[in-house]
């Protein structure tokens, strides 16, 4: 009989390890069965989980279970697409440096060009083959990283600030799909393609493009995000191509490039990456991604000969 000790009807008990309270409440298995309120007690007995033996217990008590309030459809990838598409309508104009009435986007070229360390050729470039945009973005001139397709952007400051609210110097735009690698469509007439990571690389890539003259065969990608995995779309854009991976010498860099050449492979490329340990900048420390590349100091710059294979040393 239920009482204050008993034995526990949950396991063979000779001991009487059962107890119930007063009021017929709570119990509690001191053996180690547990303890709690009735539903516990059915739960334990029936081995529902939680929430069917709740349910159990309220239609044997001669109740009904409130209705659980359905679950809103998950989006289809047409609807999720098209809600995209929504958003980057908000984006505002994008003007080019190399076009246009208005010289402001013309007379940002040589600012961008300090601000990041590379040439006045390779900005021009980048602006030349419809990477680079210039335009404002939260009240504040930026330039912009992104191509013909118009579905992925990154925006940073031109005074190279954190932008308010992120605390990133990166932001991307809003219904931007950032899996797609910028620049991938404009890259199918060139053979060779250098591969990074991030907009300020990008312009590094084209510095590199130009200070090795190698505009006629190589095009430069990237990708806007180490944790991104290049989008299954743009895939077949880069079959039978020479492929230089050129990420950034941390963690996730490093995980990226395998995922990156895994990708890749798959669709017949030929990759390798760039690897910039031990190379130092002028003021001591260490490469870590290629835009520091054009600060490296004198003694390691003729390391940089072979940053760009030429074709027939292409093999990875």
């Amino acid at each position: 009989q239920p009482s204050k000790s008993c034995r526990c009807p949950l396991h063979e008990d000779r001991s009487a390890s059962f107890s119930i309270t007063a009021d017929g409440a709570l119990w509690n298995c001191f053996a180690g069965c547990g303890g709690g309120d009735a539903v516990d007690f059915y739960q334990h007995a029936s081995g529902l989980p939680h929430a069917e033996a709740c349910r159990a217990f309220i239609k044997l008590a001669g109740g009904s279970p409130m209705p659980t309030a359905p679950r809103p459809p998950r989006p289809k990838p047409a609807d999720a697409e098209g809600e995209q598409a929504q958003k980057r309508k908000t984006w505002p104009p994008f003007e080019s440096p190399l076009t246009g009435d208005d010289d402001t986007a013309h007379r940002a070229i040589v600012p961008l060009a300090k601000l990041r360390h590379v040439s006045v050729e390779g900005v021009t470039l980048m602006a030349a083959r419809g990477l680079l945009w210039f335009g404002a973005w939260k009240d504040s001139p930026a330039w912009i990283v992104t191509d013909g397709e118009r579905v992925n952007a990154q925006a940073r400051r031109m005074d190279g600030q954190p932008w308010p609210g992120i605390k990133a110097k990166a932001q991307t735009l809003p219904g931007s799909r950032a899996a797609w690698p910028v620049g991938a469509r404009e890259s199918l007439p060139l053979p060779f393609v250098l591969l990074v990571e991030g907009g300020p690389d990008l312009l590094a890539a084209h510095h590199w493009i130009h200070a090795h003259q190698r505009e006629v065969d190589v095009a430069a990608v990237a990708m806007l995000g180490a944790s991104n995995s290049i989008h299954a779309d743009a895939l077949p854009l880069f079959a039978g191509k020479r492929i230089r991976i050129m990420a950034h010498t941390d963690e996730a860099g490093h995980a990226a490039a395998i995922r990156w050449k895994a990708q890749l492979d798959s669709v017949g490329a030929r990759v390798d990456a760039a690897d910039f340990a031990g190379l130092l900048m002028a003021d001591g420390t260490p490469a870590k991604d290629l835009n520091d590349l054009t600060r490296l100091r004198p003694e390691d710059q003729p390391q940089l000969e072979d940053l760009i294979p030429n074709n027939e040393n292409a093999q990875p």
